[in-house]
């Protein structure tokens, strides 16, 4: 029990340093925002070993973070093959050609109000359709390697990204868009320099959603067929095994991979939409 009232104190003490941070004057900037969240995070983490610890829970049920940390340590080249296959193959190949289809349709769908008729609700009829049943199809037509695993995640992004460009290219105000008339700019001249740059704080809201469906959609596919290698397939074997330390190992790299990947999205965000009130702070 001492280890669990332990886990209390520190929970408490965390939450009161926070609570310190985030009302002065240091909690306002940057770096007093990652302060915050590392404390939070180292917090959680002592915590998590702590009752683990203190209430003897078994290690099949939930491994504290000194034995998963030892286990990521000791299976690097393991962990780093299944990023490999599935972060940079599956997962970021898809969330590219899916993006990238998603911005090209939007702008069909701008130009033309009769793909915009169609295009639109067959979209939403694909982002409908499940997972678990899409993913075995596809791995069956694209085989078991990766191609297969970037065709499920070409369709769980291309909607988010179409529906998130379309709704940006509307944004510009109807005095800019008659303006730009005015001074004779054609459709793409329009488009390019007025209505895709008001349309950016909306494409990269698509771009962040989609960079976390793209993981999600990689290691579940993999659970329907996949070589001896990628997440999905380690944590279905090791499931299985009951190894759990793996699974949360390979749980580990996946949060952290799409947590850099997210952030990557959000540090260019600021770079290209630094005039948008959302970036003034």
């Amino acid at each position: 029990m001492i280890l669990v009232f332990a886990a209390l104190a520190i929970w408490l003490a965390g939450w009161a340093l926070n609570m310190a941070l985030a009302r002065s004057w240091f909690g306002e900037s940057r770096a007093g925002r990652i302060s915050i969240a590392l404390i939070f995070g180292g917090t959680v983490l002592l915590v998590w070993e702590l009752l683990v610890r203190g209430l003897e829970v078994s290690p099949v049920i939930l491994p504290p973070p000194s034995v998963i940390g030892g286990k990521i340590a000791e299976s690097l080249p393991v962990l780093w093959a299944d990023f490999v296959q599935t972060v940079l193959k599956g997962a970021l190949s898809g969330f590219v050609m899916g993006c990238g289809a998603g911005v090209l349709a939007a702008i069909l769908i701008d130009r033309s109000p009769f793909l915009q008729k169609g295009l639109l609700p067959i979209g939403n009829f694909v982002a409908a359709l499940p997972i678990v049943g899409v993913a075995p199809i596809l791995v069956m037509w694209f085989g078991f390697d990766w191609q297969s695993k970037a065709a499920v995640v070409v369709i769980m992004v291309f909607f988010p990204m179409l529906v998130n460009t379309v709704a940006g290219l509307q944004a510009s105000e109807r005095m800019q868009r008659d303006l730009m008339a005015t001074w004779g700019a054609g459709y793409w001249q329009s488009l390019w320099k007025l209505r895709l740059p008001a349309a950016m704080p909306f494409i990269f809201n698509g771009l962040k959603i989609s960079s976390t469906l793209a993981l999600i959609g990689a290691i579940v596919a993999e659970f329907f067929g996949s070589p001896i290698v990628g997440m999905g397939f380690r944590i279905s074997t090791e499931v299985g095994r009951l190894g759990l330390d793996m699974v949360w190992a390979e749980i580990a790299v996946a949060a952290l991979a799409g947590s850099a990947l997210y952030g990557l999205i959000a540090l260019i965000e600021r770079g290209v939409t630094f005039w948008h009130p959302s970036q003034r702070h």
